[in-house]
């Protein structure tokens, strides 16, 4: 009886020992929704930041408010005085490049006190900035025809090159569009609506074939990109859902982005980011998409990239680079919402490796490898043996435990950028490259179909290597819309962002196998 209590005693407490676990991953599971929802979305507190911005903001404004008010309701002596003494924030100088219209407010040709001749002393010259809105026009290219005296034939240039092969768009307005709706996240239904309020109508169906004509314009600078991006000997790798709207309901797609930055080791290539998307996230996807990569790559530790890291597979070997970020991601949950000591030990632990790390950015990667390995590399040390030994302490069923686990199952990956200066410590590079698809998607909510996804992933492509080049990504694409029609196949590479010049949308006169428009007196019977 007594052996018969004591099991049935061990038996109640392990259904309540598992019991106060779920119920602890339960709260810790809420607690995290909630973080996510109304709490920071990073880290170091950006949105801590971005609240506390705002209420100064909304501070300076009412300030203003009370102060423009007095003015106005003061005497004409006293504004004066007011305005004489009031506070004024610190202004920059208006913009150099800015053209500038003067208007002269001209002085009196005599003295307005006793009616005597002036002489000029100077002048004051007070700058405003001023914005008009953008201003619409009709291009038309007018072709003139000439019929010959003798024998009467018809001559007449050639028509020029559009950029899209139908529509009457020019390359500033198709530029405007996409830079809208893939940078600046407005979906055209918006864009017809601004377009419509300043006195131009374009319908939505207008707008989506431009949109469509100009990315398959546009497929051989993506592809430039993308040749370039695999081309590289360490990558940064990540994904990201995509709702894309499909039979009766909201399917789940995904992007991913495959980031080429050499910029931290003081890389001479430029850097670039190529976006793919695909219906699901299985594990072939990413597999077609680096068929072609063999060296670094820096992930996270889903599972669909195992397969490339197989030794015997071809063209060569992938080697995994693990994020330290995602490690410390779990234990910083941990340490910030349920106060768990070891977590917040955990962190400041690793937190000092990303102290180290930020010295090093930029340096050579020689200089990387040699200061990691005397200063950070005994931390590492350290950081491992406290790891196992807090991991044999806790629950393995726990979310602390799991958290240490995720980092120990992982060590090896984690610990490949003490052996090579070129690896970075965390794929945040893929992360901010995916950032501006994760903003758009709050805005156009899903994608239409599987196919505008990855029309979406090729404009993404440019859009944001553009701006990793600092590029502005709409004049890019004005320009190149305009050039690509009569340029050159063979030297599509000048064009790409971190080579492009913006020069006026002309073909060197030293091209000869490219027809140029001829003058009329020069065509004869066409």
């Amino acid at each position: 009886m007594i052996l018969a209590e004591r099991d049935a005693r061990q038996r109640a407490e392990a259904l309540v020992s598992a019991a106060a676990l779920e119920i602890e991953r339960l709260k810790l599971l809420l607690a995290r929704m909630r973080r996510e929802r109304y709490g920071q979305s990073s880290e170091r507190g950006a949105r801590l930041i971005e609240q506390l911005e705002l209420q100064l903001a909304e501070l300076e404004e009412g300030v203003a408010e009370e102060e423009t008010v007095a003015e106005i309701t003061a005497a004409p002596p006293e504004r004066a005085e007011r305005s004489g003494g009031a506070r004024r924030p610190a202004r920059r100088p208006l913009p150099e490049h800015l053209p500038r219209e003067r208007i002269v407010y001209p002085a009196p040709c005599a003295c307005p006190k006793c009616g005597g001749p002036v002489r000029r002393l100077g002048e004051d010259v007070t700058e405003t900035l001023e914005c008009e809105p953008r201003r619409w026009k009709v291009v038309e290219h007018v072709r003139e025809k000439v019929s010959c005296r003798c024998c009467e034939a018809v001559s007449q240039p050639p028509a020029p090159s559009h950029p899209i092969v139908r529509g009457r768009a020019g390359p500033n307005l198709l530029a405007l569009v996409l830079a809208a709706k893939y940078g600046q996240h407005l979906p055209l239904t918006r864009q017809s609506t601004i377009y419509a309020g300043e006195g131009v109508e374009l319908d939505v169906s207008t707008l989506a074939d431009w949109v469509g004509s100009s990315a398959a314009s546009l497929m051989p600078l993506v592809l430039g990109v993308r040749a370039h991006v695999f081309a590289a000997e360490r990558l940064h790798g990540d994904d990201t859902t995509v709702p894309v709207l499909a039979k009766e309901r909201t399917k789940i797609g995904r992007v991913w982005g495959y980031v080429r930055d050499d910029r931290p080791f003081g890389g001479p290539d430029p850097p670039a980011v190529a976006f793919f998307y695909s219906p699901d996230r299985g594990g072939e996807h990413p597999e077609r998409h680096l068929a072609g990569f063999a060296g670094i790559l820096q992930a996270d530790a889903y599972a669909g990239f195992n397969r490339l890291y197989a030794p015997e597979r071809k063209p060569g070997p992938i080697l995994e680079a693990a994020c330290w970020a995602h490690a410390r991601r779990k234990l910083f949950e941990l340490a910030a919402i349920s106060k768990a000591p070891i977590a917040a030990e955990a962190v400041r632990r690793i937190d000092e490796l990303f102290r180290v790390e930020r010295e090093l950015n930029g340096k050579p990667a020689a200089e990387r490898l040699a200061v990691r390995k005397e200063r950070t590399k005994p931390l590492v040390l350290e950081l491992e043996t406290w790891l196992r030994i807090q991991h044999a302490r806790v629950s393995r069923k726990s979310e602390i435990g799991k958290a240490i686990a995720y980092a120990l199952n992982h060590w090896q990956a984690l610990i490949r950028f003490l052996d090579d200066g070129r690896i970075c410590l965390s794929n945040n590079a893929a992360e901010r490259a995916l950032r501006g698809i994760a903003v758009g998607r709050r805005n156009w909510t899903f994608a239409g179909s599987d196919r505008g996804g990855e029309r979406a992933a090729a404009i993404y492509t440019l859009i944001e290597t553009c701006k990793l080049n600092q590029v502005d990504p709409q004049a890019w694409l004005a320009d190149v819309l305009a050039r690509l029609p009569d340029y050159p196949a063979k030297r599509i590479a000048d064009l790409l962002p971190w080579n492009w010049d913006a020069a006026p949308a002309t073909l060197p006169s030293e091209v000869g196998e490219f027809e140029l428009l001829p003058h009329p007196a020069e065509v004869v019977g066409r």
